[in-house]
């Protein structure tokens, strides 16, 4: 087969786990690429998996993922199943010579995202977390000015993913046994993760953190997002740290579900030339003698540049490096890891 008939063929993705994130995100991203079709699904409770290939026009359902990733019409697949049920069909996948797509975080620990990560460098395929605000054009230009040295060095920064109120209903959020943690590994991801690749992914060296559960146990919270049962809730709704980087940056992450605060401020860093807010999207630097603001301008190559799952299939397509490469990600995992033992012992954790 040429080289321009390998390009233009249909890539075919395969589906783990028929919930909500894969109706409501990958099952649509995919679509939206031109030249790829999603031809598999699978969930552990069978009939899930069917009623979700009837529904979306799915020609393969099946109970056991091994089934799905055997089939040799199958060039990618993206796991959606819960955090703490990542890591082993993404290993057999990208084992099966399948590219991954996981969905955010990259495991429910540390340990777990390692072996992802080993497994992706042992087979070579393409292994991309679903962290979607590194496609966000304005996180995209933020990171384009600090590579160019416009905000210079950055010593401090806020992340922040504050709810006033929005627990997950589902026990594959609430439950240690399914999710691993709670807003701390599930929103904090998003803010922390994205703060780093704009800072351009500094090493962490220590962690201190506190976590709390306040509402999620109780039966008399009001929550929007539905009901849940407090017994089974076993994970935290609130989790904050302090992060020290070998470069002498200091980040602070604060992240709950549920809280009795609203419009506390924005994820934002500072730099020695400079510093950005993420919302109001602004940055704040002097000329001429004044103190200035501004909204930067969105460069042209970045308004065209490629969404979350258009990257992943030029990818494929291209022979590129991941999008979203596990070797960044897994820091983020073993941040958390420390956060988690700092909450327990009271003390600062080293990040190793």
């Amino acid at each position: 087969m040429s080289a321009r008939r390998r390009r233009v063929k249909k890539i075919r993705v395969g589906i783990i786990g028929a919930g909500g994130i894969a109706a409501g995100k990958h099952l649509p991203g995919h679509r939206s690429v031109k030249g790829v079709e999603v031809i598999a699904v699978c969930d552990i409770v069978e009939e899930k998996a069917k009623a979700f290939a009837r529904k979306h026009d799915i020609p393969y359902y099946f109970k056991d993922y091994m089934d799905l990733i055997s089939m040799d019409e199958l060039d990618a697949v993206s796991v959606c199943t819960p955090n703490n049920f990542h890591a082993a069909p993404t290993i057999a996948a990208l084992e099966a010579g399948k590219h991954v797509l996981c969905e955010k975080p990259m495991a429910g620990n540390a340990r777990d995202a390692q072996a992802m990560l080993e497994a992706a460098q042992r087979t070579g395929k393409i292994l991309q977390i679903g962290l979607q605000s590194r496609f966000n054009k304005r996180m995209m230009t933020l990171r384009k000015l600090y590579q160019e040295g416009f905000f210079g060095e950055a010593y401090y920064g806020r992340a922040i993913a504050l709810r006033r109120r929005g627990i997950p209903a589902s026990p594959t959020f609430i439950t240690k046994k399914m999710a691993g943690g709670g807003p701390l590994i599930d929103i904090g991801v998003h803010v922390l993760d994205v703060l780093l690749w704009i800072l351009g992914y500094p090493r962490p060296v220590r962690a201190f953190g506190s976590i709390a559960t306040k509402f999620g146990n109780r039966a008399d919270v009001i929550n929007p997002w539905g009901k849940w049962d407090p017994k089974q809730f076993d994970v935290e709704d609130f989790a904050m740290g302090v992060i020290k980087f070998e470069n002498g940056l200091t980040i602070t992450l604060e992240t709950a579900w549920a809280s009795h605060v609203e419009g506390t401020g924005t994820t934002f860093f500072m730099g020695d030339k400079a510093g950005a807010t993420f919302s109001p999207f602004r940055v704040y630097t002097d000329k001429g003698g004044e103190m200035i603001s501004f909204e930067p301008e969105i460069p042209k190559e970045i308004q065209k540049a490629p969404g979350e799952f258009e990257a992943f299939h030029k990818a494929i397509r291209e022979g590129l490096p991941s999008p979203v490469p596990p070797e960044e990600v897994i820091w983020t995992s073993k941040i958390f890891d420390a956060i988690y033992k700092s909450a327990r012992t009271g003390t600062s954790v080293a990040v190793k």
